[in-house]
């Protein structure tokens, strides 16, 4: 990342600080400067490491730790402060924040938490603009119908993300009865979703990163359940709290939904960074892009995540794209050419396109794609409008004039 934020703590009890440390210890943003099992000696420390952020959990005895907050926070003003404790005492936090603290963060402190804290403590180091530090990219991708291409892209596109050192990625297989993303990589994997589900609530960075697989490309995977019975024991807030956690490690965090739009699938969907919806230019994919649209704009800021993503482009006989613009109310982010015969080897064989067919077509189209979503720019070439696309199939979305594409 362009910056990473250096912090101390001070907690005298040793498991407390041993889980704390092990968490902060997994996240690529949080550099642990320091750690300290003494309140008396921790002013002292922040003294000497000159840390962005100072740490303090207070239940070993709040006195002692709210008198250090004062301290620190008079002879070292630089120093952002956050306090952990059990205690839902509002005269207790009412003093620590007099005391300047920035944040309290409730004991047992959880992941999601704690990193929600240390993102606002960047945005007020470096503000939200160019000069703050590279966040995780969410990137839920989904289909407008089965065997658009869904998993080809979510595979491809980790493996294409991950060829760059700066990145780390993380594959979560969420399509629960058949996912198949294990077979793209020709991995078996030690444990897949549902182990990692089971162990949510004592789950750390550490234990975590050890139950992913790692390819040679640099990605990591988290393969959906192996037997269908054990789907059920996988639900939404387990997700949520494991995306939590690749977030906080990972620079990107690819999540492979599956054609149900269940329940496990809308939490994707609602943490994402970007969704990226794949269709391909016929009738049913275009009718349901339009159908998936009109659901996701009554979704809080859902609507504006998403990008469409055209696959398998230059199909004979195939609705212009200029009219499925024009239907959808919104331009194509992106389209992939087709090739069927590279994309069944790299399959069949179990490689990624960049190692098997590195300059094939679809293969740059993905890295073009992974290059618009980190800059935030899409220029692809598209192909000239199909003039031999019928016309009929527009009255199947109703006799309204649909929104011109912005």
């Amino acid at each position: 990342m362009s910056h990473v934020l250096r912090l101390a703590i001070v907690d005298p009890n040793d498991s407390t600080r041993e889980r704390l440390k092990t968490n902060l210890l997994g996240m690529d943003s949080v550099w642990l400067e320091a750690e300290c099992s003494r309140y008396e000696f921790f002013a002292d420390v922040v003294h000497q490491t000159h840390p962005d952020i100072g740490l303090i959990a207070l239940d070993s005895n709040p006195e002692k730790g709210l008198a250090l907050v004062q301290q620190i926070h008079d002879a070292s003003a630089d120093c952002v402060l956050l306090v952990t404790s059990s205690s839902t005492d509002g005269n207790l936090i009412l003093r620590a924040m007099r005391a300047g603290v920035k944040e309290f963060i409730p004991a047992p402190v959880k992941i999601e938490d704690l990193l929600s804290s240390i993102e606002r403590v960047a945005d007020l180091k470096w503000g939200r603009g160019e000069n703050r530090a590279r966040g995780s990219t969410i990137l839920a991708i989904c289909g407008a119908t089965g065997g658009v291409g869904t998993t080809s892209l979510a595979v491809n596109l980790g493996c294409a993300l991950a060829a760059d050192p700066r990145n780390t990625v993380a594959l979560i297989d969420i399509d629960m009865c058949l996912g198949d993303a294990d077979v793209f990589l020709d991995s078996i994997p030690d444990y897949t979703l549902v182990d990692v589900a089971q162990n949510v609530t004592r789950l750390d960075f550490t234990l975590l990163k050890r139950s992913l697989t790692k390819h040679s490309s640099g990605l990591y995977l988290l393969p959906r359940p192996v037997q269908l019975e054990d789907v059920q024991h996988v639900t939404a807030d387990d997700l949520r709290r494991v995306i939590g956690l690749l977030k906080a490690t990972f620079s990107h965090v690819i999540i492979d939904c599956s054609k149900s739009y269940s329940a496990i699938d809308m939490v994707a969907l609602e943490m994402a960074t970007h969704v990226l919806l794949v269709t391909q230019l016929d009738l049913p994919c275009l009718r349901n892009v339009v159908r998936l649209m009109m659901s996701f704009s009554q979704m809080n800021s859902m609507k504006d995540k998403v990008k469409i993503i055209v696959n398998r482009g230059g199909l004979d006989n195939q609705i212009g794209l200029k009219r499925a613009q024009e239907t959808i109310g919104r331009e194509i982010f992106w389209q992939l050419p087709n090739d069927f015969r590279t994309m069944v080897e790299v399959r069949n064989n179990g490689v990624p396109l960049i190692e098997q067919a590195p300059k094939a077509p679809i293969t740059l189209a993905i890295l073009g794609l992974a290059e618009a979503i980190a800059t935030g720019k899409n220029d692809p070439a598209l192909p000239p409008d199909d003039k031999n696309a019928k016309k009929s199939w527009l009255a199947m979305f109703g006799k309204s004039k649909p929104a011109p594409a912005k």
